[in-house]
């Protein structure tokens, strides 16, 4: 087992123990850690409508995702000071490990495998939908296994050549997205067949604040997970090149590009369309993309949109998957995983650890195929509920960093918090309103309903049968 007061007391020297302890091949660069982020950060949501989080609070959703920003500025700002110090695969669940207590680590890692494992099924099945509507009648499990199998080919060859892949699938969502930006505010000056809305459907049903502040409130349960995804670089410190010089530098560029992204094409959705006529579902021909793009005379512009949002999902399958395989990859090095799923292809790459992951997406995209109205709600409540316990977990184990960094007298971080502790107080606080929030929030009750016996469950695997397992000088 991983033996914390060892750990602990290398900290005070040198944190490579935990570098040696995972062997990683380190060949990311800082261009392709920001754009693995952004990766993993936008999935199929943006393109189909931010519906769930408009209708619960109408054009203030503006000011809900201004809010998120804050909170995802505060989550980077901690989660980069972490990661600057100890640049390991297996992460927040490897600081809440040191810092926390040993329980920490177990269940942050393996409840962050379980909720990702559960988002990859769900991507999955949505690529079998857009692919399906542009071949009506073929099976989704056909679907499914091609894209499945060629991203575990990607993660199984070396992670340079997993960074490049992903790079350019990010490059394509950027591209969508500046263009809807660029696109949308040329139709609301007035350019093209439709007449120029101006600033007419920010104020025109309702007000600014149809629901007022309790909907802006209720939209940021669903608005933080456009947000969650960016935790992934700092998994990725355990693969880069100088990583006190690349995660820093990935974590500013990229949060400052997801805010841009997600509060200018918010701005233009609410600009060009009333809110009120904004509705849910995966079809692709209703999306304000293509008709964006079909205003501004683009041809098959639902084609090139069902195109991007098959990118957009293949893009997030396979970031996801790579953040699965080093979760148990670092459980299996720290001991809380069997040796095997520890170990090493020639490539560096765990490829032991990519093969359990790959068979835990497996039963998650049966089960979202299968039972999609039953038993898939509450693994997709686990998946909830742990994205957003993470993220909880990893502003309180920044207090704990913090505080035992500055007593040991270790040297000043190239990246600091600012605000220290109130900052990650602030966030911590505003992650558990946010959880307690989900029983009232529309289709997110299973987050709690099934997170918590979750939650339970694990802790029980821990106390019941790991610790037990450990030697004495590690409890």
């Amino acid at each position: 087992m991983a033996t914390v007061p060892e750990e602990s007391a290398a900290i005070a020297t040198v944190p490579g123990t935990i570098e040696k302890r995972e062997e990683l091949a380190r060949q990311l660069s800082s261009r392709q850690l920001a754009m693995i982020a952004i990766g993993g950060a936008i999935g199929t949501g943006l393109f189909l409508g931010s519906s769930l989080a408009v209708r619960a609070a109408g054009p203030g959703v503006i000011i809900t995702y201004l809010l998120g920003a804050v909170v995802a500025l505060l989550f980077m700002g901690a989660l980069s000071e972490m990661a600057v110090a100890h640049p390991t695969a297996g992460s927040f669940g490897v600081y809440a490990e040191l810092y926390l207590s040993p329980w920490a680590g177990f269940v942050i890692r393996y409840s962050y495998w379980m909720a990702q494992c559960i988002a990859i099924g769900g991507e999955a099945t949505a690529v079998a939908i857009y692919c399906q509507w542009w071949f009506p009648g073929t099976p989704k499990w056909i679907w499914i296994v091609g894209f499945s199998a060629a991203l575990v080919y990607v993660n199984s060859r070396s992670v340079g050549i997993f960074g490049e892949f992903e790079y350019w699938f990010a490059m394509i969502k950027v591209v969508a997205i500046i263009c809807f930006i660029v696109f949308g505010v040329a139709v609301l000056g007035g350019f093209g067949p439709a007449p120029a809305t101006g600033l007419r459907n920010f104020t025109a049903y309702d007000g600014f604040l149809p629901r007022g502040l309790k909907g802006v409130w209720m939209a940021l349960v669903y608005v933080i997970f456009s947000y969650i995804g960016t935790e992934v670089v700092a998994v990725t410190a355990g693969d880069a090149r100088e990583p006190e010089k690349a995660v820093p530098k990935a974590m500013r560029s990229m949060v400052g590009r997801l805010i841009l992204f997600y509060i200018g094409a918010i701005v233009v959705l609410i600009g060009l369309f009333p809110w009120n006529q904004i509705q849910p579902g995966a079809d692709v021909t209703a999306s304000p993309f293509v008709r964006v793009f079909q205003w501004i005379g683009i041809p098959a512009a639902a084609h090139i949109v069902n195109f991007v949002v098959i990118t957009a999902a293949a893009s997030s399958m396979n970031c996801n998957l790579y953040l699965v395989t080093r979760m148990i990859f670092s459980l299996s090095r720290g001991g809380y995983a069997p040796a095997v799923f520890g170990r090493l292809s020639k490539r560096g790459t765990p490829q032991n650890a990519l093969l359990i992951s790959t068979a835990g997406l497996a039963v998650a995209t049966v089960v979202a195929l299968l039972y999609p109205e039953s038993a898939y709600v509450y693994l997709f409540g686990i998946a909830l509920f742990g994205a957003l316990f993470v993220w909880l977990m990893i502003f309180l184990t920044h207090l704990a960093f913090r505080r035992k960094w500055d007593e040991l007298g270790r040297p000043r971080l190239p990246v600091r918090m600012i605000g220290y502790p109130y900052t990650s107080i602030l966030g911590a606080a505003v992650l558990l309103a946010i959880i307690l929030t989900t029983w009232w929030a529309e289709g997110m009750r299973p987050a709690l309903l099934a997170g918590l016996p979750w939650l339970a469950f694990i802790s029980a695997v821990y106390f019941l049968i790991v610790k037990k397992r450990q030697p004495a000088a590690s409890r």
